[in-house]
């Protein structure tokens, strides 16, 4: 029985004539790019990156290239095989997620301290995304180090304790992910909320989406194979 396609999430496709706002919204890991090149999203967000670019002295179609570059849709095989799938999960999924959360939490911060007042503000938020971020860099160490090398070399009796492991710790990072679903009330922003604060909830919505899917793939594709030819082997 053949396993279920693979999907994979889109990102919009940019183009320089949509503003700042709109992209930094829209586009999550853009804010990260528009802020390393000064580009300000925020209070100067209805400008178009054409424009801001032409006035920074930017070329805005190689600013372009970087934003279409954050859509991660690199493909996969319909039923590839185990080291197919694992270089894909590192490229697709633990590649990105370190990308993701450092610019979340500083997101988060900014946002915690300038709504401070409102009465929507996360509060906390950035606190669990650093949680999420350990609990996630340390898992993803594990799989790098120990458990994918030895999928990589076709499996091994002993592989079934750390992929159970995995397993408890996917569970985690689950329920982390309700957390944070509770401290962004579902990823909604509040009426008026400005670009960063949007940009923010764009964001953690992306990395909910993409550790749900990176959960999937390990789950139900990846570990299901190594863990029937370690029951025949005993």
């Amino acid at each position: 029985m053949n396993p279920p396609a693979i999907m994979e999430a889109t990102t919009p496709t940019a183009n320089a004539q949509q503003s700042l706002g709109k992209l930094a919204v829209s586009i999550p890991g853009a804010t990260a790019i528009f802020r390393k090149l000064k580009l300000d999203f925020c209070c100067g967000g209805q400008q178009s990156l054409e424009n801001a670019c032409t006035e920074k002295g930017l070329d805005a179609s190689q600013v372009l290239a970087q934003i279409r570059a954050l859509d991660h849709t690199e493909s996969l095989p319909p039923t590839p095989s185990a080291p197919e799938l694992i270089d894909h999960i590192l490229q697709r999924f633990h590649e990105v997620h370190r990308q993701q959360l450092p610019e979340l939490i500083r997101m988060a911060r900014r946002v915690e301290a300038v709504h401070r007042e409102h009465p929507h503000v996360p509060q906390g938020l950035a606190d669990q995304l650093e949680t999420m971020q350990d609990e996630l860099l340390e898992h993803m160490a594990k799989e790098e180090t120990i458990l994918f090398p030895l999928l990589k070399k076709g499996g091994h009796p002993m592989a079934e304790h750390p992929i159970g492991m995995m397993r408890h710790e996917h569970i985690n990072h689950g329920a982390q992910l309700e957390r944070l679903a509770v401290l962004t009330t579902q990823h909604t922003p509040p009426s008026g909320a400005c670009n960063t604060w949007q940009a923010l909830y764009a964001g953690t919505a992306r990395l909910t989406e993409d550790l749900i899917e990176h959960i999937h793939l390990e789950n139900n594709h990846l570990f299901p194979a190594f863990e029937i030819a370690s029951h025949s082997a005993h």
